[in-house]
């Protein structure tokens, strides 16, 4: 079997189980969007993935998704939106803001204020157009659970409030990954929480028509079924779309 055809079965399966999940919970697969984690595998997989109908991508590693960006044929480009899901350095966010449409991990203020000077820098130099959308991502996790990537949920509405301060960020909501260790109904807790959180910040932090903070990112491969009965409208999803991956040295 070759790429493609692998790439199509593959897609489709998770299509399918997408729609499943809406018709469970009683949504609509039109709310749910795919984000397929190409981070590891070749701008060439992109490029099929963009010709199956794929619209959203997903990087975690800042300079192999600079150079797969940069190597995709224009008109492959400009039909993606380009999320960075992973982990930010402060010192990388000026980069991620060249060629990001969004960021799922700001998790704290020096984040912010490192983006939003990126994003102005990156507008000026006529690499992008228009501001930066981020979602704030939590730490679900509690006790030893913690750890995970995020900023604590006390101190979430401060960080909501920089972002809508924040002249070339627009705040889209909120991303968490689910703690490990837990059973189905424990990352159904999570969760939910989560999107409590979401509804928060929409009536504490959003500021104007531009920032309706009414995205949920969460769910991968393992538990997309679990984050779409929650209410997710952003879904993760690599392993099950691509394959293992590939040795990234």
């Amino acid at each position: 079997m070759g790429r493609s055809e692998e790439l199509r079965e593959r897609l489709g399966a998770v299509r399918s189980r997408i729609d499943a999940a809406c018709t469970a919970a009683g949504r609509d697969p039109q709310q749910v969007t795919l984000v397929a984690v190409t981070k590891f595998f070749p701008a060439a997989d992109v490029e099929i993935l963009a010709g199956l109908g794929v619209e959203h991508i997903g990087e975690s590693r800042d300079q192999e998704a600079g150079e797969k960006v940069a190597s995709l044929p224009a008109s492959v480009r400009e039909r993606l939106q380009v999320h960075f899901v992973g982990q930010l350095q402060r010192n990388k966010a000026r980069r991620v803001a060249g060629y990001a449409d969004v960021v799922h991990s700001v998790d704290r203020a020096r984040l912010v204020s490192a983006l939003d000077a990126g994003r102005a820098q990156a507008r000026a130099d006529g690499e992008v157009d228009g501001p930066l959308g981020v979602l704030l991502q939590v730490d679900l996790g509690e006790g030893e659970q913690a750890g995970r990537g995020g900023v604590a949920p006390a101190d979430l509405d401060a960080l909501a409030g920089a972002v809508a301060e924040a002249e070339q960020l627009r705040l889209r909501g909120v991303m968490a990954i689910a703690p490990l260790g837990l059973d189905e109904a424990g990352v159904r807790s999570a969760f939910d929480r989560l999107a409590a959180l979401g509804e928060r910040i929409r009536h504490t932090a959003v500021t104007g028509p531009e920032q309706q903070a009414t995205w949920m990112s969460a769910g991968m491969s393992g538990d997309l079924e679990v984050a779409v009965a929650a209410g997710a409208t952003h879904l993760r999803v690599g392993s099950a779309i691509l394959g293992s991956r590939p040795d990234p040295r």
